[in-house]
């Protein structure tokens, strides 16, 4: 049976679904911390999320 909770307070509908939530969350936490691969340069990350950001964006305004 599942626990609901209630909506003006938790992101989730039941206790089970962010019970889920949080071992997924923590195993994806675990696995980054375990992970000893060269890391990925700041500059690097911003001019890729920045190319994103702008294909959104051009996306969005072909919609309109």
């Amino acid at each position: 049976m599942s626990t609901p909770l209630d909506p003006l307070i938790f992101e989730f509908d039941t206790a089970e679904e962010a019970d889920a939530y949080d071992l997924w969350f923590r195993a994806e936490v675990e696995a980054s911390l375990a992970e000893t691969g060269p890391g990925i340069p700041h500059d690097q990350v911003m001019a890729e999320m920045d190319a994103i950001i702008v294909a959104a964006e051009a996306r969005r305004s072909k919609q309109m």
